[in-house]
């Protein structure tokens, strides 16, 4: 094979392949043409053939995606109802028509009031020889520490021969909030009253040991409660009292006190309540031997309660000096027209204690008991309350009342000494009861408030008249701030006369009227002016048979504030 061969099979073999892929990339295809059956013989080889090219180009695409139709259904109907508990309170204060034990309350300190440590000392003099001095301070954060100590002294001397009292008295209370909302309050206090049973007739000559009349009171509390529900949903209040009393006629007398409540709730409307309470006395006195008089309780109590309706139902089991006794405890209450009126009504019956420091602070001028008997209650009232507007605020309750063992006070007439007054008990007293407030108050501008109580005893079993007690009283208060700077109050109390034994019958005093004004004006930032006039009205009235009371006085004085 020459050289030119070798060249032309060299081109065969590399155009080939072309030709092949060239021919596969394009397709032909020959139409033939139709020859009949009859002349298929004869067709001639030379017809040139059509060629058709058909050309496609690939294009991807996705397949429709399946979608998910969302149909709305309708709600299902709910026709319950939803109870909805509201409780607003009343913007109106209901005031008591008579000065009350201030306590503090289990709330939770607010952080954006500041707490402000007040330090104040007032002093003044007035007629009667009459010096008056009282302090305060405060300590603490008012968060988790309130610390305040509080001192007053006062005496008088009238015209009378041993017409003369003082009275002194220290405090100190604490509050300490601890964690899981717990708050413990402790108090520890002292007094001394210092008085003369200045009301003899007798011509007999007394000596100045003779007539004095002093009592010294030491006592401690201690208390501790939680300030908001636990996760059982239950507030509980353990306390403790303990007091020692003492005269200056080698009598003494040591109280104590513990008590315990709980309070459970069950839901919005149910709650249970539970309290037990020990009470324990022993008395010392000359003659005769230690009195004990100890009473022990339990008080419980199922509470209903929805925004217009409230009910307490419950008993209480007692233990009067191993005399054992049940008490009832039904009390309801119906809010009519949006709280603004409310009528209320029970079933109730409780105990007074009477210890030796109890009847001394009621009447100072009485011997030493030789026997202490507690005072039961069992007391049956309707009443209403409500307000008028944004200002005024009234109350009623009509009682019927059955007491047992009350005291009862009247002069002694089996000697000369009839200004020293006894102690008689009553086994049974009944009696009706009507009690009103009303009160009108404008922020702390004004504030007027006034009450009435008539008690008519309607029966007693043992004695013909109930000695020493008042049997109708009205009394008023006003607090009104003229300027910014000046302050004014005024107190007015009227009450009709008791009835007292003498040797032959019972008698009753005269009705007693008596009209007490004051004021403060601040001269300084610091600086304030006090003056005040008691029994502006210079009546000569009795609370106690033989016992006269001072006539008009005045004090006058300053307060300094360190703050």
């Amino acid at each position: 094979m020459n050289v030119y061969q070798k060249i032309v099979f060299l081109l065969l073999i590399i155009f080939i392949p072309f030709a092949n892929a060239e021919a596969q990339r394009t397709k032909k295809v020959v139409a033939k043409p139709i020859i009949p059956q009859d002349k298929r013989e004869v067709a001639l080889d030379t017809i040139t053939p059509k060629t058709v090219t058909v050309t496609s180009a690939f294009k991807p695409s996705l397949r429709s995606a399946a979608k998910i139709n969302f149909t709305a259904a309708t709600p299902v109907f709910d026709s319950s109802k939803i109870p909805l508990t509201y409780s607003i309170p009343s913007q109106n204060l209901f005031f008591s028509y008579q000065p009350v034990a201030i306590k503090p309350l289990a709330l939770a300190i607010d952080t954006s009031v500041l707490w402000e440590n007040h330090q104040y000392i007032k002093a003044g003099f007035g007629n009667y020889a009459t010096p008056y001095l009282e302090g305060g301070v405060a300590f603490g954060d008012g968060q988790n520490t309130m610390v305040s100590l509080h001192g007053k002294y006062t005496s008088s001397k009238g015209d009378l021969p041993f017409q003369q009292f003082s009275k002194t008295g220290v405090e100190a209370l604490g509050i300490f909030s601890g964690a899981h909302d717990l708050e413990t309050t402790a108090k520890l206090y002292f007094s001394n009253n210092d008085q003369y049973k200045y009301g003899y007739t007798a011509k007999t000559a007394f000596t100045k040991e003779q007539l004095e009349q002093q009592f010294n009171t030491v006592g401690f509390e201690l208390g501790l409660k939680n300030k908001k529900a636990n996760d059982f949903g239950m507030t509980y209040h353990p306390q403790i009292k303990v007091s020692y009393f003492s005269d200056n006629r080698d009598a003494s007398e040591i109280n104590f006190a513990a008590s315990l409540a709980i309070n459970k709730t069950f839901g919005r409307m149910f709650a249970f309540d539970l309290k037990g309470t020990a009470d324990l006395t022993t008395l010392k006195v000359p003659t005769p031997a230690n009195i004990v008089n100890n009473l022990f309780y339990i008080d419980p109590t199922i509470q209903f309660k929805t925004p217009n309706f409230q009910l307490n139902a419950g008993i209480q089991p007692s233990w009067d000096n191993h005399i054992f006794s049940v008490l009832p405890n039904f009390t309801a209450e119906i809010k009519i027209k949006d709280e603004k009126f409310v009528l209320q009504a029970g079933w109730i019956g409780y105990f007074n204690k009477n210890t030796y420091q109890s009847l001394a602070a009621f009447n100072p001028y009485i011997e030493q008991p030789n026997a202490l008997l507690n005072t039961k209650v069992s007391e049956q009232y309707a009443g209403f309350k409500g307000s008028v507007g944004k200002h005024f605020t009234y109350n009623g309750k009509l009682s019927f009342l059955k007491i047992s063992n009350q005291p009862l006070f009247t002069n002694d007439t089996a000697a000369q000494n009839t200004q020293t007054f006894k102690i008689f008990n009553e086994t049974n007293l009944q009696a009706v009861r009507i009690h009103g407030e009303i009160g009108y108050t404008d922020q702390e501008k004004l504030s007027l408030t006034a009450g009435v109580s008539l008690t008519q005893y309607t029966s007693q079993e043992k004695y013909d008249q109930p000695w020493g007690l008042v049997p109708f009283e009205i009394t008023g208060a006003l607090r009104y701030k003229v300027l910014k700077d000046l302050h004014l109050k005024a107190d007015v109390f009227f009450w009709d006369g008791t009835h007292y034994r003498t040797k032959t019958q019972s008698q009753k005093l005269d009705p007693a009227l008596d009209l007490n004004i004051g004021g403060e004006y601040t001269i300084l930032s610091k600086l304030n002016l006090f003056l005040q006039f008691n029994n502006v009205l210079n009546t000569h009235y009795q609370r106690w048979n033989q016992y006269d009371v001072l006539g008009f006085n005045v004090v006058a004085g300053v307060v300094y504030s360190f703050h």
